[in-house]
Formats: C-alpha cells, structure tokens, sequence
C-alpha cells in the first residue's frame, strides 16, 4: 500500500516547549487528511448555523419570549420512533466523573468506579496545544494499556486496573464556535470541534470496537435541532470514511442552552441513529438564559448562582421535560454535576456536603433519571448509592414514561418564580470565582478547585454574565449599593488585592492575575456582549 499523501492542513508552529514530544503519533498524515476532509465537508454549514445563532438571539432580544417550534410540531406527535437500542457499553450510566485528559486524571477517571468517564476536550480543558495533542496522546495510550503516571510531588504512582473495572469513555469535543489555531486549512483555522472528534475517532474508533465499546462523544452548547443534523452528518460520514458499521457512533447531547430546551426531542430525532441520551447541566444554561434574555428586563435578572438550584421552578420544569423527553424516545436522562472536592481534614464540612450530594443525587434518582455527574473520585461511591437505592440491579429507568409531567414553554423561561434576590456577596462571589478560574485557564488549567468546588469554564461564564447582566439592569442589593460598572472595578480592584496578599507576591507575578483581572471586566462590562468569554481568552493562551 502507498503511503498518504501529506495532509492539506498547515501545522502552525508552536514553542517547542509547549510541543508534546510524541506529537507525530497523533498528526499522522492519514489523521490530518481525514481531519482536513471534515473542514471541507462540514464547516462551511458549520458557519451557517453560527450565523443562525446570532439571528435567533436577535429575534429573543426583540419578543423576549420562546415557544416550541411549529414547525417540527410532527415530529413530537410521533410517538413511533424511537432512538437506537444502546450498546452493553452504555446501558448502565448510572455514575459518571467528568474531567480533563490529562495523565493522572486519565487515569484515576478510568479507575474511579463510575461507569462512564466524560473524557473532556471542552469546558474543563483550556485548549492549548500542548492539552490539546497530549490529550489525544493519553487516550490512545490507555486503550493501548502503556499509560502510567508518577507524581513528581509526592511519588506516588498510578496505574490502571484490569479492563473490566475500567470506566466507559465518552470524550466531549469543543463547541462550534471555537476555533483552533494551530491547524489551518488554506489560512484557515479549522473547527476546534472537528479537530477534537476528527483525531480521536481516526485513530480510536476500530480500537474502540476491539475492546467490545466505541467511539461514543458528548456533544456540547448545542443550540437547535439543525446543529444536532449536522453533527449526525459527520457521524455518517466518519462511519464510512473508516469502514466501520453505520450507528456505531453514539452521542449524549448536553442540553445546556435555553433554545435547545425547547427542541429536545427534534435533537434527539435528528441523531436517532446515533443518540445515546440528553444530559441536564446547570451553569451552561443559566449563562445561556442571561445571554439569550438579557435585553428581558427585571423579570428575567438572575440572583447568585448558588442560589438558583435544581429545584427552582423553571429549573424543575426544564429537567422533568428532559427526562419525559428521553424516556418517551428510549434515550438515557443523565443528571447534573456534584462539583463538591473531599477534605478529608475537615470531616464535619465535608459531611455537610456530602449530605448536599446525598440529597441532590437522591432527587435525581427519584426523578427518574439514569445516571447522573461526579467531578471527584470520592463522590462515585455517594452517588452510586443514590441510584442503586431507585435501580437495584436495573441498568436504568427508561421504562419509567414521567407521563405525569407537563411542561409549557412559559415554565422553561419563569424566572421571576424565584424568590430570592441579586447580593452584594454574589456580585464578590463572581468577581472572586471568575478572576481565579481565568487565571488558572490561562496557564492551561481548565479544571480548578475554587473555594472545595471543581470549577470549569461555565462557571466563569455564569459568574461574568451575571455581574454583566446585574449592572446592565441596574440592580440595587440588600446594602443599598447599586450594581455599576464603577463599583465591579473596585470590588475587583480589591479582590484582586487581596489574592496577592493571600498568595505572595513571586506567586502573584508569576501567575496570569492581572490578565484575568482585565479579561474579566473586559467580558463582564464592555456594552458589547461577548457571546463566549472563551474567544477572546483563547488569543492569549500559549
């Protein structure tokens, strides 16, 4: 057989100490001339449906409402289809942990006892290059069992266990709107979704059926049906270009945005062949109501995040829907993230906590979910216990229909039904959140511990929207004080004096502190609202 012809896609030259050593095994010219295939192929409708976006903002801004569309209405009348049977792989999801592809976390993930490891490309994973290729790297070597990890701190060593204790992985891309500038196409960066799915699914996909699994991904900040369409046109696609049999793929679909709430089964449709279930995150949507509402005025104004749990009203509504939703389409309902970090130093905190877990975990359960998000190793056995209490030796509760739920579309959008109230605490709470987590993901750190809670990139968009959003509507807290953009520089101001008071001034100039600083008022008090905070930070990662 003759060798590939060299990929049309540009490597763009980076820092050699920012060059992963064995980057040849990952950007083989095969990889790169699938990859490349993909851009042409897919991205131009990519850009479409980006374009569709800002003109469906538009028309919220203008009606400040949304309703289920009219025209899929047939497709959610039809109660005869039905999404793809899951594979032995995925039937039992009932514990999932979330984090990067780093070694060590590659690792303990596979190793931690959860059924599913959400092996993250995206919101926990600040994508620089190194992350980006070493992270592929890592997988390809645990699938191939030749990874290991030595802690040069503590030396301490891991290992992974044998493969029948090992969890399942699903690996979650970037969104659509992310490029990636170091492979080019023509002077062209190439979708950082496509390079994420491209490289894993050609080097992994038969590897994957090898092991008696598959290529299986998460899909993220989906916003219509359209975009689920195009996403299963790549499947088919990808399936083919490989040789491999059609519906090997599977995908679970985040719904994570208020538009998509709305289209959960036309998404599930769209994918049928290949979908695997929905997924209920919190801190992507509620960025995504404020982003998508914030021309709403008072009745649409958010209070602290913390204070908007599960079990707010229009927060209950949009997860009952999406459980009746996957459970009428035969799809998986997995649940949201328990972000609570262990300390096992204090055993009194950590069982309030826990408790917080236990409870949580307890009403999803009892929602009829099938599985649901740990960000720690120590939490698998917390919520294991939630669900094995409600399935037994079940794989799931698909069969359980929710036919006593009935959402409007009004309920998905009520946010005045929350009682509670913007804090002058909260606004200090996100200007400390936000400042240390962009801080972290501009040295390439994408999952960080911030006051014992596992933090990624959405909860910095809640934390910048909300204060953007607060001053915006000219909020006035319990205090007195009113929210302006004059007192969110001070507030900062302060807190970023206090960090380097906390932390030492050699840590303080050696880290990125100022930057995050500057990048958090940028996104969080320029009249323009950014759409993604995580556009104008990837121009300053290495």
């Amino acid at each position: 057989m003759s060798a590939p012809a060299p990929s049309p896609l540009a490597i763009v030259e980076v820092d050699p100490a920012h060059t992963p050593e064995r980057q040849g095994e990952v950007l083989t010219d095969a990889a790169l001339t699938f990859v490349a295939e993909l851009h042409r192929r897919f991205t131009p409708r990519r850009d479409e449906l980006l374009a569709r976006r800002a003109e469906r903002r538009a028309e919220i801004a203008r009606t400040s409402t949304l309703d289920f569309l009219p025209e899929t209405a047939a497709v959610r009348a039809d109660d005869s289809w039905k999404v793809a049977e899951a594979p032995a792989a995925l039937n039992d999801r009932r514990v999932e942990i979330t984090g990067p592809t780093d070694r060590k976390m590659t690792i303990n993930a596979l190793n931690s006892g959860a059924r599913v490891w959400l092996a993250d490309f995206e919101d926990a994973s600040a994508p620089t290059w190194e992350n980006v290729v070493s992270g592929q790297l890592n997988l390809i070597d645990a699938y191939e069992r030749r990874i290991d990890f030595t802690d040069a701190a503590s030396g301490k060593s891991y290992a992974l266990k044998p493969a029948e204790e090992l969890a399942t992985v699903v690996m979650r891309p970037r969104g659509w709107h992310l490029e990636e500038r170091h492979l080019q196409f023509e002077g062209r960066p190439v979708p950082g979704a496509l390079v994420d799915f491209g490289l894993y699914f050609f080097h992994n996909a038969r590897r994957l059926l090898d092991l008696g699994k598959g290529p299986y991904f998460y899909l993220p900040k989906t916003e219509s049906y359209l975009e689920a369409r195009l996403w299963n046109e790549i499947f088919v696609f990808a399936q083919d270009y490989v040789g491999i049999p059609q519906g090997t793929v599977r995908a679970t679909v985040l719904i994570e945005t208020i538009t998509a709430a709305y289209e959960m089964e036309e998404i599930l449709y769209e994918l049928r062949d290949h979908a695997s279930g929905l997924n209920a995150g919190r801190w992507d949507y509620l960025f995504s109501i404020v982003k998508n509402f914030r021309d709403g005025g008072a009745k649409f104004v958010l209070p602290d995040r913390n204070a908007v749990t599960m079990t707010a009203p229009f927060m209950r509504a949009y997860t009952e829907l999406l459980v009746r939703t996957c459970h009428k389409r035969g799809a998986h309902a997995i649940g949201g993230m328990a972000a609570f970090i262990p300390n096992r130093r204090d055993p009194e905190a950590n069982e309030r906590a826990l408790a917080k877990v236990r409870n949580d975990k307890d009403r999803e359960a009892g929602d009829g979910f099938d599985g649901s998000w740990v960000a720690h190793p120590d939490l698998v056995p917390v919520a294991r216990a939630s669900f094995d209490a409600v399935l037994g030796d079940r794989p799931n509760q698909k069969d359980r229909l929710r036919e006593d739920v009935s959402v409007s579309a009004a309920d998905l959008i009520a946010i005045d039904s929350l009682d509670a109230k913007p804090t002058y605490q909260g606004l200090i709470d996100a200007v400390q959140v936000g400042t240390r987590y962009i801080e972290a993901w501009l040295r390439g750190l994408g999952a960080v511990a911030i006051f014992g809670l596992m933090e990624d990139a959405a909860t910095a968009e809640i934390s910048r929207s909300q204060i953007w959003q607060w001053v915006d509507a000219g909020v006035v807290f319990e205090n007195g004080e009113k929210a302006t953009a004059d007192l969110v520089r001070t507030v900062a101001a302060e807190q970023l004096a206090a960090i380097r008071a906390e932390i030492g001034e050699d840590a303080f100039t050696s880290g990125k502190w100022q930057q995050a600083h500057d990048l958090l008022l940028r996104v969080a008090l320029d009249a323009d609202y950014a759409e993604f905070l995580t556009l104008p930070a990837y121009e300053m990662l290495v």
